[in-house]
Parts: C-alpha cells; structure tokens; sequence
C-alpha cells in the first residue's frame, strides 16, 4: 500500500487501511472502493493523507505503535479524567486526579511495554485518525514520543515514570480555557492566544497540589512552552533553567501538534516536522532532545514515496532501528522508466539519500 495525499487520490482507488476515529472506532474499512463523494468526506474531516492499495506494494504493510483495542483503552481514561477536570473546581479537580493517577502509571508501564516490544521505530501518523477532541489524542501522542525520547537517552524506569506521567497531564491546564476558545477554527486574536498561553501555569497550579504527582511531572506542563532562547511561556526562561523533561516535552509537543490535523491549516509530513526542529536546533529546541527524537520516530512513513538522490524512485518498505532517515525503499523506477521493483537499504548505501517525498497518487 501507498500513503498518498487524499486530494490526488481518483475515483475507484481502493482504500488500504481502516481509518478511525480517535476512541478507535472504525469510520472506514479497509478495502473500500473511494468514491467522490467520499475523498470529499475525507478530505472535509481533515484527513490529508490516507493509504490505497497498489499492486506493486499491496504486501507493505504499517504496524500500529500500540493495538487499536489499547488505545481506546488509552483514550477512554485520559479523556474521562480530564472531562471531569473540566466540569469540576480546581480543588475537586484535583482529586480527581490524585484518584486517576494510579490509572495514569499503569497506562504508562504498557505504553513503554508496547515502545521496548516494537522492533520498528515508533509512528504515529496522524491521518488515519479522525479527532472528536484534539486534546486527548494530542496527549496520548505526546506521551508515546516523550517515552520514546526517554527510552532513547536511556532514562530510568523511575525517570520514565514521572516524564510519561507529566507528558499525559502537560495541557491539562487547557480544561480551564473556555470552549469558545480552545476549539475555535481560525486564527485567534491577541486576547484569546493570551487566554490559551494560560494553561501552562494553570496546569502547574492544578498539579502541584496533588501528592500523587510528583512536583517534577507538574513542572512539565509548567515548561513545555519554555524555549531555550527565552522565547518561550509562561516565564521566558532560558538554557539551563529548563529542566530537562521541559525540554523533551518541547519537541513531542511541537511535533505532534504540526503533524495532526486541524480544521485551520493542513497536517505537515513527519520529514517537513522534522525540518521544523533541526531548524530551531539549538536556540529553540536541545539538539540533544532533537538527535534523540530522530533516532526513535519514523520520518519517512512506510508506503511513502520518496525520491532518492541518484533520481531513482520508490516507496518505503520498512524502517530501520535507530536510523530514521535510512530505511529501506522499494525501487520502481529508475530513469523515469518502470522497472522490476528491488529493495535498496539506505543503511548499507550511504552514498545515497532521500531527496523528496511524492504524495500524488499514480496508478500501477
């Protein structure tokens, strides 16, 4: 299968893997003969990319971070938490979660279970999810790239457990900002982003007080806007004075949210993403945090098509570990010519690289 823009996709493609709403649900099953007026559904829901099947990639095949059955799991407990948050005061919020705490701890052991177990680099695209509430989804995503991170700088199960716990609450602070605000689907004024830039210390305010959560899991959602240049909120602090899990919060953070889709601008490609963060390497973003993130994630997603530097094309057959920006490609085409598809291990030729990324659908 391919992973290609929906917008180049022609009627009668046929759909390669099951798109699901963000509780796991399955809105479209794999198999589905596309339509016009579904690519328009689609495309109307945000979903910028999708798989199709093609003949001469039908057995590529993209192996889910955590089961679809324990993300619903995942889900269910972070967003009824946090709805309760919501509907509660600062003070019962916070019991409630210094009672889901416990809850909170055992979903980051098996988040980090399912992490240690994948013998692939981790890949969450984005795409094949639709959002009924951004910010659930956006912190389980954070969560898995910050324990990815962790994993990656070779952090202890101890340290683990706190920055996983601290990278599910980081915007819990965001159940205080009014609706109206949160999900508004343009562009906000200058009062409304101050509003928005509140959630930090709120959060921070609403986790310090509870004595499950320790005081360093508070500071990440104290932090996680803090840059190293000072840029950053609610304090503009610099460097050093951001502790290191504020500074891995940062990178998930970023990443995941200019790789989701949202009603106001289209989701950006995990390579783009990642393009994003070399470029704020060292002034806004630890370069440290960056070379971690870019040894654990996927950025170039199984079944794209990339084109490699000697002009030669193909699609991404599988990753491998640690190596991020060398995986393996099925070549397709050399020459502009189709050819008899080989696999070429970008690991083993270093003389090569990927150039570009292809989206638009083309028939074989």
């Amino acid at each position: 299968m391919r992973l290609v823009a929906t917008s180049s996709v022609p009627k009668g493609a046929i759909l390669g893997k099951a798109i699901y709403n963000d509780r796991g649900k399955i809105l479209l099953n794999e198999g589905v003969k596309l339509e016009d007026k579904l690519l328009s559904r689609l495309e109307g829901m945000g979903i910028c990319y999708i798989y199709v099947k093609d003949k001469k990639t039908d057995d590529i095949k993209l192996k889910d971070p955590i089961p679809v059955k324990a993300r619903r799991k995942a889900m269910t407990t972070i967003e009824s938490n946090f709805v309760k948050i919501q509907k509660d005061t600062y003070v019962s919020g916070s019991l409630v979660i210094e009672k889901a705490s416990g809850d909170f701890k055992s979903l980051i052991k098996y988040l980090l279970s399912e992490i240690k177990g994948n013998q692939d680099l981790l890949v969450l695209l984005s795409d094949v999810f639709t959002y009924d509430h951004y910010i659930f989804t956006h912190s389980l995503n954070v969560t898995m790239y910050t324990l990815a991170i962790g994993l990656e700088m070779k952090l202890t199960s101890k340290e683990l457990e706190i920055l996983g716990l601290g990278a599910i609450l980081h915007d819990v602070g965001k159940m205080k900002v009014p609706e109206q605000i949160l999900l508004k689907p343009g562009r906000l004024t200058e009062e409304e982003y101050e509003e928005i830039k509140k959630h930090a210390e709120d959060g921070f305010n609403i986790l310090r007080r509870i004595p499950t959560v320790p005081l360093l899991a508070a500071h990440c959602a104290f932090q996680h806007h803090e840059r190293l240049d000072g840029s950053g909120y609610p304090r503009g602090i610099t460097g050093d004075d951001i502790h290191d899990y504020g500074k891995i919060l940062a990178v998930a953070d970023v990443f995941d949210a200019i790789t989701s889709n949202r009603v106001y601008r289209k989701a950006m490609l995990p390579h783009e993403a990642l393009e994003i963060l070399y470029a704020g390497s060292g002034t806004l973003y630890d370069t440290k945090v960056v070379d971690a993130f870019r040894r654990a994630v996927v950025i170039y997603p199984v079944g794209i098509t990339v084109v490699l530097s000697d002009g030669r094309k193909g699609v991404v057959s599988r990753q491998n570990k640690g190596l991020s920006d060398r995986p393996v490609v099925r070549v397709l085409e050399e020459k502009g010519e189709e050819i008899k598809p080989y696999e070429l291990d970008l690991k083993k030729e270093l003389h090569i690289i990927i150039s570009e990324c292809d989206t638009t659908f083309k028939k074989n």
